[in-house]
């Protein structure tokens, strides 16, 4: 019989169980937690070798036992948890257990024999003793008694010294402190001010690029051009120099970490707003594709095929980042007569699963095969290089508008539709800073399928990985890196 588990929340909830169960955000926890700093999934409770165990798994912000982070701990029989250093606090207990009783950290009495104990106490009491006594003492026992008196006096001056330097210590290390962190913190503000100033002008950027493709004649616009662009690179070096000033990505960031930083910026994300969790989660993306063979097979064959250059370019030519080619990868992992699940747009076919629709607003051609969910030579879509150009100008176009340049939000719509998600950014404030990918999951999380969600993080991931693949234990070399070469 395994014994039942009794939870006790800080919010006065109260569970019980007797099989395994999580405790986090998700709704299929056992203890589902609404806090910002709990993990979807913070913690797996298991009942092993005839005792429950408490399991980290994975965590952002980690689990923590008397102040101490812990990968795991037994129930033996109570437990209090926190979920993260200053997270929510749940005390776990089995139901009917007597804790044992707490030891005692004193140490034992000394015990002295026979007279002894009484002949010090005397000797206490005659020489360092306060009490006033009729009795007659020699001028030994003044003069210790002057002394010790004296000593007392010194001492009391010296710890006094003592603690008012340690209180003037601590508060100027205090005020140094808070001035320091409140520093750190208008830093950070001011580099997210200019990060987003990037992103609104990156939207300008894009629509007038559209002007630039239909003015006539287009020299007006292509001034404008000009100026914005070079306003957006200064832009940028001046947010490269504050996040240098702010060590954003030195120790302790391991190498790994630093390359998801990296990306997220280069979809368009600002690496300081995102979560803290969000390291972690792509790290447990990143483990995914290392436990199959997607990837080992996908990025080799569009190298081998000669897909990967051809693939950057088009992005390029859109003004887009080039690690959107792992959307490709994503999609259909670069086979071009990939076909599709049936939807109710049609069959998805091709390298970028375009349905038919969306296919012919972009200039491709159906081929006669369009409802059945075989390879057709004559569509346009399962021609990997048309495609590729449209699947680029349909990027482009979602990045362009509601979507406000954010990588992220451009991935969810291209696989949830773009018409979904950009009825959800509608209903949100009209500028970069709150329309990425973390404030939608932050508002709209119950509405944003599991499957779009796995499908963002999957193409994060998977650029993280392309960065560097032998440092994620890949044995070939970043399949865009001929874009560093001259």
């Amino acid at each position: 019989m395994i014994p039942i588990l009794v939870v006790r929340s800080e919010d006065g909830r109260t569970f019980r169980f007797s099989r395994p169960f999580h405790i986090g955000r998700e709704h299929d926890c056992g203890v589902r937690i609404e806090d910002g700093r709990v993990s979807r999934k913070h913690v797996l409770v298991s009942f092993e070798n005839g005792r429950w165990q408490i399991s980290d798994q994975h965590s952002g912000n980690g689990v923590y036992v008397h102040g101490r982070r812990v990968e795991s701990v037994p129930v033996d029989p109570i437990v209090s948890i926190r979920l993260g250093p200053e997270g929510p606090m749940l005390t776990i207990e089995v139901e009917g257990a007597t804790a044992p009783a707490p030891r005692s950290s004193t140490a034992p009495p000394v015990v002295l024999q026979g007279g002894e104990t009484k002949l010090l106490q005397s000797y206490a009491e005659r020489y360092f003793g306060t009490a006033t006594s009729d009795e007659p003492v020699g001028g030994r026992t003044m003069m210790i008694r002057k002394a010790f008196i004296k000593v007392q006096k010194r001492q009391r001056r010296l710890y006094t010294t003592i603690v008012s330097v340690a209180v003037v210590a601590a508060v100027a290390a205090g005020a140094y402190a808070y001035y320091s962190q409140r520093k750190l913190e208008r830093q950070k503000e001011l580099a997210e001010e200019l990060f987003y100033t990037m992103k609104a002008l990156d939207v300008n950027i894009a629509n007038l690029e559209r002007q630039v493709a239909s003015s006539t004649p287009p020299g007006g616009v292509a001034k404008q051009m000009t100026e914005y662009l070079e306003r957006r690179r200064q832009l940028e070096r001046n947010y490269d120099q504050f996040l240098g000033g702010l060590r954003l990505y030195d120790h302790p960031l391991t190498p790994q970490e630093q390359a998801i930083l990296r990306v997220t910026r280069l979809f368009g994300e600002c690496e300081m707003a995102a979560p803290p969790e969000y390291l972690a989660e792509v790290g447990r993306y990143i483990r995914l594709w290392r436990s199959t063979s997607r990837f080992a097979d996908g990025v080799p064959r569009a190298q081998e095929k000669g897909y990967s250059r051809k693939i950057a370019q088009a992005f390029q030519a859109q003004n887009l980042p080039e690690q959107f080619f792992y959307l490709g990868l994503q999609e259909s992992g670069f086979v071009e007569t990939a076909v599709g699940q049936p939807t109710r747009m049609g069959f998805a076919k091709g390298m970028w699963q375009f349905v038919p629709d969306t296919a012919k607003r972009y200039g491709l051609t159906v081929g006669p095969l369009v409802a059945y969910p075989r390879p057709d030579p004559s569509d346009d879509r399962q021609k990997w290089d048309k495609a590729t150009d449209a699947a680029a100008r349909y990027i482009k176009d979602i990045y362009s508008t509601d979507a406000q340049a954010s990588g992220l939000l451009v991935m969810a719509s291209y696989n949830w539709g773009e018409g979904r998600v950009i009825r959800m950014l509608q209903s949100m404030p009209p500028n970069p800073r709150d329309r990425n990918f973390w404030k939608v999951l932050a508002l709209h999380r119950d509405q944003v399928p599991k499957e779009t969600y796995d499908y963002v993080l999957n193409i994060v991931s998977a650029a993280v990985i392309g960065e560097n693949p032998k440092l994620f234990g890949f044995a070939f070399d970043n399949p865009l890196g001929f874009l560093d070469k001259p």
